[in-house]
């Protein structure tokens, strides 16, 4: 009986999700559904992210939190259009969620949305939200072994961020053991090398140049 539900359960959001794709497929809007441990830095490298992405681009940004709004006034104050969704102890998003807050965007004037999953490196990773690509945050600080011990989460991840670089030296961990763990994972993983250390950020604007080309390649192939 539980199999019969959970089957039910991915077979709606398949639903929800490929009507997701289709709506972001009419704009030529570019989806990256972004993922990682809880302190793995995606707020702050997606603050980061924004500041030079805005010089470029329309970009508005979906924050998933189980409570608060604390990250989205972040997001927010950077004169970003955010909406909050609060899961009340779900464990991740799911594409029904994401198909009712997007009437609370003017999908037309977007050319890229970033949504911020529940910090987890599990649940996430099972839900398709109709998005284009996938990235995972993961600091060093949570050791080398996380791709190894929840492989889901790298093998459809388009894009690697190892985060908190800053701080290498005073870790163990073998940093060409973790990316070569990622590419045995899922080989077509792109790993960006970032930090976004208060008066030392590192790797962004490089990360984000990647967004900006999907962008433009989803721009030119809905012509």
């Amino acid at each position: 009986m539980n199999i019969e539900v959970e089957q039910d359960v991915m077979e709606v959001n398949r639903a929800y999700a490929a009507d997701n794709r289709l709506l972001f497929r009419k704009y030529g809007l570019l989806t990256v559904n972004i993922m990682g441990s809880p302190g793995a830095g995606k707020t702050a490298l997606l603050e980061h992210m924004l500041k030079y992405m805005q010089q470029h681009l329309k970009v508005a940004v979906i924050e998933g939190d189980l409570a608060t709004a604390k990250d989205a006034r972040r997001i927010a104050a950077l004169g970003v259009n955010v909406i909050q969704i609060n899961t009340d102890g779900g464990c991740h998003l799911d594409a029904k969620m994401i198909a009712r807050v997007l009437p609370g965007f003017y999908l037309e004037d977007i050319d890229l949305l970033l949504i911020e999953n529940v910090g987890n490196l599990v649940c996430p990773a099972a839900f398709d939200l109709g998005e284009d690509m996938r990235m995972v945050v993961m600091s060093i600080t949570e050791g080398g072994d996380k791709p190894s011990k929840y492989p889901s989460a790298f093998m459809t991840a388009d894009v690697v961020a190892l985060n908190k670089m800053d701080i290498l030296e005073h870790t163990d961990i073998d940093l060409e053991q973790t990316c070569a763990d990622i590419l045995q994972i899922n080989p077509e993983a792109l790993i960006f090398e970032t930090c976004c250390r208060k008066g030392e950020v590192r790797g962004v604007d490089i990360l984000a140049d990647q967004l900006i080309a999907r962008v433009k390649e989803k721009r030119k192939a809905a012509r």
